[in-house]
This record gives C-alpha cells, sequence and structure tokens, in this order.
C-alpha cells in the first residue's frame, strides 16, 4: 500500500454515531488510496456496523475503546477518568505519532480541552482557535475563533490571524488571503474595548494582509478570507449563517414547488440550483481544524452525516501534505521571551 495519511476517526462521537460516521469513513477511502482510517470505539459495535460494506481492508481499522465522553459530561473530569474513550485513545494516537490527525463530531469541550492537554499546543501558541471554512459568493472564507475561545485576548487574535493566513494560503490555495476583524462599523475607532486593541496590532502585524474592519453582512459577499473574532461572536455568526442558509435553502425549495408553473420552471433551472445550493452547504467543507496544536485535530459537527464525515477525512490530507504545523512554528510571532 502506498504511504498514506492515517487518520484516527471517533466512531462513538455525535448523533448520529456509529453509522454516519463509518458510512462517511467507507466514502473517503473509496474516494482517495492515500487515506488510512483508524475507527476509535467499541470493537464489536463498529465491526457489525463495517460488516455492511466492502472496503479495503487495509484502509480502515479499529482500534478498541471502551467508554463514551457524553455531551453532557464535564469536559475535563471526563478527559482525566474516561482514560479509554474513544476521544482520549484517538487524541493519544496523535500524540504517540500513531495517527497523523484526529477527527471527532462528540463532545466539543472534550475535544477542545483533549487537544490542549493530551496533543498539545505548539511552544509559542497561547490559544488554539477552531477555525470553520465558511461559504461565501467568492467561495470560502475561514471563520476564527467559533467556539474554543469565548474570552480571548487582543495577542491571541493577532495569532489566529497568523494562523489564519497560513491555513488559507496553503490549504485553500488562497494567495496573500485578506484579513479582516469583525466589527460593528469599518471605521478603526468603532468596536469593543477588545476590537480597539487588536486593531492597531493587526496593523502592524508583518506577514498577513489586513484590510480593516468587516460588518457582518459582509461576510457573505466574500470581503474577505480570514474572519478574525473571538469565539462568543463567532460561535453567533456560525450558528446564523447555518440557520439562516438551511432556512433559506427550506423556502426556496418550497416556492419552487408551490403551483404548477414554479414547478416548471424549477426542473428547467434545477441544475444550475443545485450547484448554488451545494456551494453554500457548510458540510461540503468539512471540519473546523483546531490550530497551534502539535497534532491535527479536527471537530465536526454533533449531527454530521456521512459527507460531512468524508470530506472532514479527506481535509486532513491536504493538512498533512502541506506540513501546516510547521509552518505555524515558524511564522507565528509569540509573546514569549
Amino acid at each position: 500500500m502506498q504511504e498514506c495519511v492515517k487518520v484516527a476517526l471517533d466512531a462513538m462521537g455525535g448523533d448520529n454515531a456509529p453509522s454516519e460516521i463509518i458510512r462517511g469513513a467507507i466514502d473517503a477511502v473509496h474516494m482517495r488510496q492515500d487515506i488510512q482510517v483508524i475507527l476509535v470505539g467499541q470493537q464489536d459495535v463498529i465491526q457489525k456496523e463495517l460488516s455492511q460494506y466492502a472496503y479495503d481492508e487495509k484502509q480502515i481499522l479499529i482500534r478498541q475503546a471502551s467508554e463514551i465522553i457524553e455531551t453532557a459530561e464535564q469536559p475535563v473530569m471526563a478527559i482525566r477518568r474516561k482514560k479509554d474513550s474513544s476521544i482520549v485513545v484517538g487524541m493519544n494516537m496523535v500524540r504517540q505519532g500513531e495517527a497523523d490527525a484526529f477527527v471527532s463530531a462528540g463532545s466539543s469541550g472534550a475535544v477542545l480541552v483533549g487537544g490542549q492537554v493530551i496533543v498539545g499546543r505548539i511552544k509559542g501558541i497561547e490559544r488554539p482557535p477552531l477555525a470553520p471554512l465558511i461559504p461565501t459568493e467568492k467561495g470560502v472564507s475561514l471563520l476564527i475563533d467559533c467556539g474554543a475561545n469565548v474570552d480571548a485576548r487582543a495577542s491571541h487574535l493577532v495569532q489566529f490571524a497568523q494562523m489564519g493566513s497560513i491555513y488559507m494560503e496553503h490549504v485553500v490555495g488562497i494567495r496573500n488571503p485578506r484579513v479582516a476583524i469583525v466589527n460593528i462599523g469599518a471605521e478603526e475607532e468603532k468596536g469593543n474595548a477588545l476590537v480597539k486593541e487588536t486593531f492597531p496590532l493587526l496593523k502592524e502585524c508583518s506577514g498577513i494582509n489586513f484590510v480593516g474592519s468587516i460588518e457582518a453582512r459582509d461576510i457573505p459577499q466574500g470581503a474577505a478570507d480570514v474572519i478574525v473574532c473571538e469565539a462568543f461572536v463567532g460561535n453567533v455568526i456560525l450558528k446564523l449563517y447555518e440557520g439562516l442558509s438551511s432556512t433559506l435553502i427550506g423556502v426556496i425549495k418550497k416556492g419552487l414547488t408551490s403551483t404548477l408553473k414554479s414547478k416548471i420552471g424549477a426542473a428547467l433551472a434545477l441544475p444550475a440550483l443545485k450547484n448554488t445550493i451545494k456551494s453554500f452547504d457548510a458540510s461540503e467543507y468539512g471540519g473546523a481544524p483546531l490550530l497551534g496544536l502539535n497534532g491535527l485535530v479536527v471537530k465536526i459537527h454533533g449531527s454530521s452525516k456521512a459527507k460531512e464525515v468524508k470530506n472532514a477525512v479527506i481535509q486532513c490530507v491536504t493538512f498533512k501534505e502541506q506540513n501546516i504545523n510547521e509552518k505555524i512554528k515558524s511564522n507565528i510571532i509569540t509573546t514569549e521571551k
């Protein structure tokens, strides 16, 4: 078998585990020969699910983990107590070099805590942010942070901008990506205390293409490639984005099938509509990497279906091929002495 990227996949995490998680793994290895997925979880449950599929057994392996961290559990205590959980076992595989990446739809809190405690931060990184790609009129933008650091400092946001720029350039392929900070207006003097403190630091930061403030209404238009904010703001933007997208798609579909004439028109417009709707489907872009760790950890939605799982697994290949962690290590400005 050719050299491949090894992805540890939490088979027990998420609302649709293990069926959709395993189906996503199957779809990923059918699409790419350079991926090996290691399903982490209860072996008998995983094996029963796998028996429904035909696949290359060299590309899908199982790693036993007897415990499951539930969403309602306190993350720090769960990581400490459940040493044989799928999240802890998968993270340890990354830490020990047995896997190149870990992907989970499980407890967000446990993934965030485990990423920092088990995998560990790159030296000099103050806080690792979650950074999902979001669809825009011009393609995609990176929203950083969307859920990891709700009480961020200005120095954290500067590092988010740096890591986001590296990711967008080397994973997405956007040269000299435009970086903007989320604000309530375009003027530099606007914003809360955090934004006002961070803005001049971003202006002075070498190595990024800072274009100033961005208002929420301009994000869907693709006015910037890297959208910088602390996690409270980022999570609100992300959830509103997802909710509005699904609502609009539902309203459009309902309108197109409301009358005979609209159904005829819909049939004619269907190919173009499918492409447009697909471009605004968040599951097309995989998961949110937790940037700034010593290994790759990707968080996907708790409600993820097979498509998002597949895309998150495939996303790990580009991350590994482009050696993103080494680029972050060599390019990040730190506050350490």
